[in-house]
Order: C-alpha cells, then sequence, then structure tokens
C-alpha cells in the first residue's frame, strides 16, 4: 500500500533534509511567499554550536549586568546575600534549561526557538499568548541594554552636573529627554545592523566575546596591580544640589570582605527608591535571561537539537563562573559607597580604563542586538502561524536572504517606546518576571509531555525528569511573586487575556495538541475505575446511539438528541453498506473527518462511530455491542421514523451549510482536510420518490426486536425536521415550549398500567428534556386515559396515585384527564401476536392525540413491542404511523430498564 512507504511526517530530522534521502523537498508551512522551489534555495542554517548558540549565549548573559551592576548588586545585597541571587538565579535557569535541552532533542526545531517548542508541545494558544509575553520580554530586554549603554556612555562622556565648563570628552548634556535621545539613537543603529541581517551579529559577535573577556580579564588582573586609590563621586541632587562622596578602592583586603559580607539596602541613586532583596534581584536576574539567546537561532542552526543543548550548558557555566570570581573580587577590594554610588567604578579602578569602556560597549551594544533579532524571529514565527490575525500579517515578510526585515521593524518599534523608562533598574523589574514566565512555560511544555508519557516523546537528552520540571515551574513563579506581586499578577492577567483571545479564536493547527495526549492519558484512567459492576439506578442517565442514514435530512433529530442526552454518551452511528472482502482498503476509515466536521458544524457534543456491514440491521448490531468502552456503553437506540415522507435536505436551510456561506470562514483555520464544499459533496443528496429505501420493512422492525433484545431502550423519532430553534445559534429558552408525555400503550386499550418500566421511562426522559438549556423553562403536560363514564370513582383514585408518584419523583408537570370510552369500543381484542386493531381505532388515537396534543412542541408516546413474526413488520410500521400521522414532532419510546429512584 501507498502509505505502508509514507516519508517522515518531518522534514529536517536531526538536520537531514528530504532531498537528502532521494526525496523530492516539499514546501514547508514557514516557507516565505517569495521563495522558489524550483530554484536552489539557500540553506539559511549555517551556524554551528560554537557560534550560533555559545557566543550569543554568553553576550546575552553578560549584557549590561556584567560590567555595570555587579558593584549594585553586593553593595546592596552583600556578598553572601549576593552570591545566593546568583545560586537562586542560576538554579532556577539550569531548571528551564534541562527543559529545553529536552524537547530540543526531542525532534526538528524551527525557526522561533522559545515559541516554535512551547506552541508545538502545549498548542496554538499556550503557544501563541507565550510567545507573545517572551516576544515582549525580549523587547523590554533590548531597551533596558539600550539604556545601560547609554548610562555607560553618559558616564565617561556625560557633562559633569557641577561643572559650568565642558572638561576633556566630557561633552554630552545629561537629563532625562538627553537620555531617551541617545538610547534613540543607539537602538537606531542596532535596526540598521538586524535590518542587514543577523549574518553581520553572528560575524562579528566572536569578535566581540573576545573583546568582552579581554575586558574582563583586564579587570581580575587590574585587582591585583593597581594600589588603593581614593575616589570622589558626584551625583545631581534635589533642585540643583550636588551630592558628593568620598569612597576607596582598598585592593584586597581582609576588612573589605568582612564589610561586604551582609547586606546593606539603601537609596539607589538612579531611581530614587530604597532597594531591597526583591529589586536587586530583579536586575541581577537580567543577567541570566539570556539562555534563549541560541534557542531564538534555531531557525540558523545546522543541528538545533545538537547545539542547542551542548552550546548553552557550557555558556551557563563560563557565566556562572566568572559571574561568581566577579563578586568574590568587588566585595574584597571595593568600599560599600563605592559599589553603592558608582555604577562605573570597574572603569576608575582598572589599568586603562578603555579596556572597561569598550568592554561595556560591546556586551551592551551585542545583547540589545541579539534581543531585537531574537524578538524579531519570535514574531516572524507568531505572524507565519497566523495566530493573531491581522495586525501581524506584514510581520511574515521576508527578504531574499530570509531576514524577516518588519518583524524587525514592529520589534525597534516596540523597543523606542520602552527607552521611554529612561532608567535601566525602573524596567528590570518587569524584564525578569517576563521572562521567569516564559521559563515557566518551557517547563510546563516539558511537564506535560513527560505527564502524557507519549511514545514519541523520546528526547535523546536524559537528564531531567517531571520533578525538574515541576520545580522549575514553582521556583519561577514564587520570584515573580518576590520580585513584584503587582507587576506579576498583571503579567499573569495579560497572559490569560491572550489565552481566552486565542481560545475564543479557535486558530486550529496541525501540530498537535498536548491536551490531547494528557487528556487521554487521564481518561484511560477514569474508563478503568468506571466499573459497570458499581453502576446504581439514581445515577442513571441516556447514552444514546443515533443511527444516521443521511444527515442532510437528519440534522434537526441530531440537534434535538443532543438535549435529552443530560451529560451522557451521545454516539452518532451509521452503516455503509459493502464487504471488506471485495474492496481493496476500508471506506469507513476516509470518512470519520467528515462525520466529525458535521458534528463541528452542528455544535453538538458527540462522538461518531461507522461501520461497514452487508446490511443495516447486521451493521446497528455491531454498533449496539462495541460502541462505547467500559461503563461508556449505550444503553438508549434512537432511529429516525419508517414512513414514505420524502425528506427535506437540511443542508439547503441552515447558514452554516449554505452556499452563501462559503469563503466566510477563517482562513487561518485548520479545517482537517474537509472543507465546506466537501463536506457538502461527501453526503449523497436526499432521498426522492424514486430513490431505493436503505431497508425494508422487516429490516427496520429487525432492528428494533434486536435493540430490546439487547436489553436496549428504543426511540423512534417523526417530524422532527418540524422543530425550529435546536441549532447552536438560537436563543430559544423553551417558555413558550410544551412537552405532552402520553404514558399509556395507546395500542392496547385495555392497559391502565401507568407506573411500568416502559411508562416510567417515558416520565424520565420527558423529564431530562425538560431540563436542558433549550427546554428549560418549557410546560409539562402527562395525559391519563381513564374511563369516566363507568360510573366508577377509581380513576380519582388513580389519578391521586399519579400525582403522588410525580411528587415522588421530583417530576414539575400538570396532568390532564382524557376519556376513553369513545375510542374502546373501535378497539379488537387482544390476539396473540399484534393487536388486529382497527383503522377506525387507530384513526380515533390519531384524533385524540391531535385534539390535545396539537399545541404541543414535542409528544412522547408509549412505543408498543414488535411483533415477534416479521412477517406483521408491515403491519406494525402501518399502525403507528396511522396513529402519529400529522402530529408534529413526536418520540416513540419502548424503556426496559428501569430509571426511577424515589429513595435519597
Amino acid at each position: 500500500m501507498s502509505n505502508e512507504h509514507t516519508p517522515l511526517i518531518t522534514s529536517g530530522v536531526c538536520g537531514l533534509t528530504r532531498a537528502s534521502c532521494g526525496m523530492a523537498p516539499e514546501t514547508s508551512p514557514d516557507a516565505s511567499p517569495q521563495s522558489d522551489p524550483t530554484q536552489p534555495s539557500k540553506d539559511p542554517r549555517r551556524l554551528n554550536t560554537f557560534f550560533g548558540v555559545m557566543v550569543p549565549t554568553i553576550l546575552s548573559m553578560f549584557s549590561i549586568v556584567l560590567f555595570l551592576r555587579t558593584g549594585f548588586v553586593v553593595g546592596h545585597a552583600g556578598l553572601l546575600q549576593g552570591l545566593l541571587m546568583v545560586v537562586v538565579a542560576y538554579t532556577i535557569i539550569s531548571l528551564t534549561i534541562l527543559s529545553i535541552c529536552a524537547i530540543s532533542t526531542n525532534g526538528a526545531i524551527q525557526g522561533g526557538g522559545a515559541y516554535y517548542m512551547i506552541s508545538r508541545s502545549l498548542g496554538p494558544e499556550f503557544g501563541g499568548s507565550i510567545g507573545l509575553m517572551f516576544f515582549l520580554a525580549k523587547v523590554f530586554a533590548c531597551g533596558e541594554y539600550v539604556l545601560g549603554l547609554v548610562e555607560a556612555i553618559l558616564d565617561v562622556f556625560g557633562r559633569d552636573p557641577d561643572s559650568a565648563v565642558s572638561e576633556s570628552v566630557k561633552v554630552l548634556p545629561q537629563g532625562y529627554w538627553f537620555s531617551v535621545l541617545y538610547a534613540s539613537i543607539v537602538l537606531l543603529l542596532c535596526l540598521i545592523v538586524c535590518l542587514v541581517g543577523s549574518k553581520i551579529y553572528s560575524r562579528t559577535a566572536f569578535v566581540i566575546l573576545i573583546v568582552v573577556t579581554v575586558s574582563l580579564m583586564s579587570v581580575f588582573i587590574s585587582s591585583v596591580a593597581i594600589p588603593p586609590k581614593s575616589i570622589n563621586i558626584t551625583h545631581p541632587g534635589p533642585g540643583n544640589q550636588t551630592l558628593r562622596f568620598n569612597a576607596s578602592y582598598t585592593g584586597y583586603s581582609v576588612k573589605t570582605l568582612r564589610d561586604n559580607l551582609f547586606s546593606g539596602y539603601s537609596l539607589d541613586y538612579s531611581t530614587n527608591s530604597v532597594m531591597s532583596f526583591a529589586t536587586v534581584f530583579a536586575v541581577m536576574f537580567t543577567s541570566c535571561t539570556g539562555i534563549m539567546a541560541g534557542a531564538n537561532m534555531s531557525g540558523e542552526l545546522k543541528t538545533p537539537s545538537v547545539s542547542i543543548p551542548k552550546g548553552t550548558i557550557v555558556a551557563v557555566l563560563y557565566t556562572f563562573t566568572a559571574y561568581v570570581l566577579l563578586f568574590m573580587m568587588v566585595a574584597a577590594t571595593c568600599e560599600r559607597t563605592l559599589l553603592i554610588e558608582d555604577y562605573g567604578f570597574l572603569q576608575k579602578i582598572n589599568l586603562w580604563p578603555p579596556f572597561v569602556t569598550i568592554g561595556i560597549y560591546c556586551a551592551s551594544l551585542s545583547a540589545a542586538m541579539c534581543a531585537m533579532i531574537g524578538a524579531s524571529r519570535i514574531l516572524h514565527a507568531l505572524a507565519v502561524d497566523h495566530l493573531f490575525g491581522l495586525p501581524l500579517v506584514p510581520a511574515t515578510v521576508k527578504s531574499n536572504s530570509g531576514n524577516p526585515w518588519v518583524a524587525v521593524l514592529y520589534t525597534w518599534a516596540l523597543a523606542q517606546c520602552v527607552v521611554f523608562a529612561g532608567e535601566l533598574n525602573a524596567i528590570a523589574s518587569l524584564v525578569t518576571i517576563f521572562y521567569l514566565l516564559a521559563f515557566a512555560a518551557v517547563d510546563l511544555a516539558c511537564l506535560a509531555l513527560e505527564w502524557a508519557s507519549a511514545p514519541n516523546f523520546r528526547p535523546t537528552f536524559q537528564y531531567f525528569s517531571w520533578h525538574t520540571c515541576l520545580l522549575g515551574i514553582l521556583s519561577c513563579l514564587v520570584m515573580m511573586f518576590v520580585i513584584n506581586p503587582v507587576y506579576s499578577s498583571g503579567s499573569i492577567v495579560l497572559l490569560l487575556i491572550l489565552l481566552l483571545f486565542l481560545h475564543y479564536r479557535s486558530p486550529t493547527s496541525s501540530w498537535g495538541y498536548i491536551s490531547q495526549a494528557l487528556i487521554f492519558h487521564q481518561v484511560r484512567k477514569y474508563l478503568l475505575m468506571l466499573d459497570v459492576r458499581k453502576e446504581h439506578v439514581k445515577f442513571w442517565r441516556p447514552q444514546m446511539l443515533l443511527m444516521v442514514a443521511n444527515p442532510r435530512s437528519s440534522c434537526q433529530l441530531i440537534l434535538f438528541v443532543n438535549q435529552l442526552k443530560k451529560g451522557g454518551l451521545y454516539v452518532l452511528g451509521h452503516v455503509k453498506l459493502g464487504d471488506l472482502d471485495s474492496l481493496p482498503s476500508d471506506p469507513v476509515q476516509q470518512q470519520y473527518n467528515f462525520w466529525l466536521s458535521l458534528v463541528d458544524k452542528l455544535d453538538v457534543k458527540a462522538f461518531v462511530d461507522l461501520t461497514l456491514s452487508p446490511s443495516v440491521r447486521q451493521g446497528t448490531q455491531h454498533l449496539l455491542r462495541i460502541t462505547g468502552l467500559g461503563g461508556m456503553k449505550p444503553n438508549t437506540l434512537i432511529l429516525g421514523f419508517y414512513d414514505s415522507c420524502i425528506p427535506e435536505d437540511f443542508f439547503l436551510q441552515d447558514s452554516a451549510f449554505c452556499n452563501s456561506s462559503l469563503g466566510q470562514g477563517s482562513e487561518e483555520e485548520y479545517d482537517f482536510g474537509v472543507d465546506l464544499p466537501s463536506l457538502q459533496a461527501h453526503f449523497p443528496p436526499v432521498r426522492h420518490e424514486e430513490s431505493p429505501r436503505w431497508l425494508s420493512p422487516e429490516e427496520y422492525v429487525g432492528i428494533i426486536s434486536d435493540a430490546l433484545k439487547m436489553n436496549k431502550n428504543v426511540c423512534l423519532g417523526r417530524y422532527f425536521f418540524q422543530l425550529q430553534g435546536e441549532d447552536k445559534d438560537s436563543k430559544v429558552d423553551g417558555s413558550n415550549r410544551i412537552i405532552d408525555v402520553w404514558p399509556l400503550n395507546l395500542l392496547q386499550p385495555d392497559s391502565c398500567d401507568y407506573e411500568d418500566v416502559c411508562s416510567l421511562f417515558l416520565l424520565q426522559m420527558a423529564c431530562v428534556l425538560n431540563m436542558s438549556s433549550k427546554w428549560r423553562h418549557a410546560r409539562m403536560r402527562i395525559f391519563l386515559n381513564v374511563e369516566t363514564k363507568s360510573g366508577s370513582q377509581a380513576w380519582v383514585v388513580n389519578e391521586e396515585t399519579f400525582r403522588e408518584l410525580l411528587k415522588k419523583l421530583r417530576i414539575r408537570a400538570s396532568i390532564k384527564i382524557v376519556p376513553w370510552e369513545s375510542l374502546v369500543h373501535h378497539a379488537v381484542p387482544q390476539g396473540e401476536l399484534v393487536q388486529p386493531l382497527s383503522e377506525d381505532y387507530l384513526t380515533a388515537v390519531n384524533s385524540l392525540l391531535i385534539e390535545h396534543s396539537s399545541q404541543a412542541t414535542v409528544r412522547f408516546l408509549y412505543l408498543p413491542r414488535p411483533p415477534p413474526l416479521l412477517t406483521q413488520a408491515q403491519q406494525y410500521i402501518s399502525q403507528l404511523e396511522t396513529v402519529t400521522n400529522r402530529l408534529g414532532p413526536t418520540l416513540l419510546i419502548h424503556g426496559v430498564t428501569p430509571v426511577t429512584y424515589t429513595d435519597l
């Protein structure tokens, strides 16, 4: 068979392309519109582990904290709490890295990095919302790095606030608007580089890393070579005042180390707010947010599943070592005043100050460009997946070289808004919280994959477990609220709003949903716990199998039964006539998607079960036996009525199926291969007068008999094409509806038992309908057929007894007394087989029903047992047809299982 030789679903696994396997390349859904499959494309995946992951990750993690905020952290928090912050931060990111490594080694990673991992694991709702939050985190980080660079520039070139004359190179005026101007210029420079493409950045990143490393080495060398010295520090104070501080660089000193061991939180001169553990940790944690810099370049890595884990782990170990050594060095050589009051003190204690200056500029600029490139890749991936509709459509555009330049412009515009914050420390908390939320989402994705126990989740990276994932989630959430409860709550609310937006926008996809795997895992457990031996009548609920020949003529009945199920199992069954021995393949398998699409269109909560059988009767037997699983199996069979009425085509009446609605659906909506024209074409036209019937009267009655033998309740629905207001857009609440119940067997005149199993089943089904959403306020009427002219008052007692029964059953209904004598004389005594009732009697019963139930919306009638001999099947159907003629929507019911319970 052809499908036995189908290649892997996803191309490019582990760096292999389909062309390398001798197969024709396919167009990727993420391919740009400009790409021509006939032309030899330039492979954008050129970066290896070192240049593609290690270098950008190290530079992103050094960023502005390495040279500009190390003293700030140690000065306020002290060495011990500073090292604790480093350990806590790196513990959190290490747990997240384990999840990143697990996900990235479980399959081919496309462009979009963390967003791609989350969306393809958790589905479009979580993926889109977390992806947008991660994009915002990158944008804020870009603005933060630019502000840090401006701060470093002004530290060297900024005009001294207490000097009226510019000295040497200190020529740049300072102030809020000047800082915004300088940040905008730097951001424009980043934009130009990113518009040219990430290749320039990747080529220069290694040189930048060397420069930063040399600068860092100069700091350690200077700590030994520079003798102790005093440093004067000035800051603009309130009004026109100038604040002056005298600080000291002591060199390596036990006393200095002892003085800097413990915390000394004080006023931050840049924001004029008192620092705390949370605010300092927020600033320090921005050095740890770059762990996904390599993952965000996944679309440009040769082998992302190999490069991302290896490069990220090495980069984290490298930066952790650098931060610990630097913290210990500054704590042992610098007084606390110097650390707190001068962010750029490392320049003043260096053998050649420009070393540190160049390192700061390179680290900050590269981190800003890396954040802008990473954010643009995430936004482009979001746009390609069509999750947010028209606003992001322009972001799908790419240049000939594959650079998403419109997404870069989006990122630059938002980062430009961020720089209006003016101060790095002012936005550090928000950046940290956004990143922590994204890290928690990655851990959640890995946790969900692990808990789902899907056979295809077998990452080559094995150093993780559900414990590490859960601990990562909890640690991220705890630290979010430790840093800033208001920002944390706001970010989670924003996430939920995005989640709800995407959920109601219903962007279906072919990515696979982890929710389905988790649901399967749990449902299997609960189905095993659902023991049929523990069933009790007081918890009985209807579980329906509705046999549908052609949904074009059965949609109203499908919608009605959906209201009748009361949270029970609801299955649409269909028998495809044929013999598998004479067919090359099973035709039923190809039909499931069409039926499931029908269920989606009608918005009913139903399963679909199809079978192939030589006859409808035999196929119905199969479905009655095998449909369902464990304790969830149908207990009620529902059939349409067998009559000569020409059915109406529901597809021509409902706007969801009409031709006028074609093209109105969302273009982004994934239809699982079944669009509306295909759905209409799949189901055949409704039966005409000349059309042959699917089954004979004998076979139809045989199906009813088979169901009763199998101890299944049976319902026959007639005239439901006349029932309106059952569709999903209807606002009907039942206030103008009437439900009529005739619990007496009208085809057995001498019957007066209102409390047999079948009669009680009728009452139960009518009550169930009355509890549904569209029938909640409907009036229920129960008709009692009595002989009032016989002189006996027994019927009064029977009425009172029946009223007590309704009270015990908690059924709210009015009782209507219907005289019965005028019809009894038409009847002929019951025979051994079918009641040989006269045509006059049947017509009289029909007239009685029309007289009393003409205003009813739906009627529940007692369905007599079918005859034991199928030769009388036609007579049985004719009697039912005459009794229900011109009645309107009617359900004939025969119940065989006890369903009512009066005790608590």
